[in-house]
């Protein structure tokens, strides 16, 4: 797994040993920040369900201010901390050790808004409907912020607009998907 582009470009990041975390490939990483480049540089990001931190990482050596990572696997988030200082973005960088509800209500008491959250939660539990709910009561997100949620493909999103978002974009891929979503 490596860096993409930007200033951190071809480093090769670490992952943890074990199927606790599922990384994004390469190929669906770039077509990811393909879709989303024009809306990076100099966002505040947030990656939920951060793994080794390679999304979090892509934004902020795309040009992302700052990255918030939330990761509630002890090892990962060590891995998350190795790979920041291997790619020197420890300064822009927090990492949260702690499940992703905790983490949006203790961003929410801190007033953080978020351009851009991603999050890639285990497939398949309905752990992304908790997290939207958390976040369609949050000011963390605005109308202007782009929630991206990586899903297995059967994963249901049909709840949504009862959360007051809408469903902006889908690209779907061979074993995932990604759901783009916004508040209205």
């Amino acid at each position: 797994m490596r860096v993409i582009a930007g200033k951190a470009k071809s480093l090769r990041l670490k992952t943890i040993e074990g199927d606790s975390t599922r990384p994004t490939t390469d190929r669906i990483k770039e077509t990811l920040f393909n879709m989303i480049q024009y809306d990076i540089c100099d966002c505040v990001f947030l990656d939920l369900f951060s793994g080794s931190g390679a999304i979090g990482i892509e934004a902020l050596s795309r040009g992302a201010s700052e990255c918030y990572f939330v990761e509630n696997n002890k090892k990962a988030a060590i891995c998350i901390k190795d790979n920041l200082a291997f790619t020197r973005f420890e300064t822009e960088s927090q990492v949260m050790e702690m499940d992703a509800i905790s983490a949006i209500n203790r961003l929410q008491t801190e007033s953080k808004k978020f351009d851009t959250i991603f999050m890639d939660p285990p497939y398949n539990e309905l752990i992304e409907k908790e997290v939207l709910t958390r976040l369609s009561n949050s000011d963390i997100a605005d109308e202007n912020t782009m929630i991206i949620v990586e899903a297995s493909l059967d994963t249901e999103f049909d709840y949504v607009s009862a959360l007051n978002m809408d469903i902006v974009k889908e690209k779907k891929y061979k074993t995932n998907k990604h759901i783009f979503i916004q508040k209205n």
